[in-house]
């Protein structure tokens, strides 16, 4: 996922530090319907995206669900690993 920056000057280096990415991982247990509800439910995705993010992960074995601060990917972190997926936070 590319982060877009419009203007830098006016962002900073320091807005983008606390900066996440919340990655789920490919697995050989989970089905892609269970995945694609896990995103909808957990990390508000509409239909398409968490289908898409689905396919990117069976493909790529990864993909970034959501980007956000520390604090708001944590819970959805913890739900996800919850319901028996796999994933991190980069």
């Amino acid at each position: 996922m590319t982060r877009e920056i419009s203007n830098p000057s006016v962002l900073g280096k320091q807005s983008l530090e606390g900066i996440k990415d919340l990655v789920i991982h490919n697995d050989d247990f989970n089905t892609f319907e269970f995945v694609i509800e896990t995103l909808i439910e957990v990390c508000n995705h509409e239909p398409e995206q968490a289908m898409q993010c689905t396919l990117i992960v069976h493909n790529n074995g990864k993909c970034v669900a959501r980007t956000g601060d520390f604090t708001t990917l944590q819970p959805m972190h913890n739900a996800i690993i919850e319901r028996g997926i796999t994933s991190t936070i980069e």
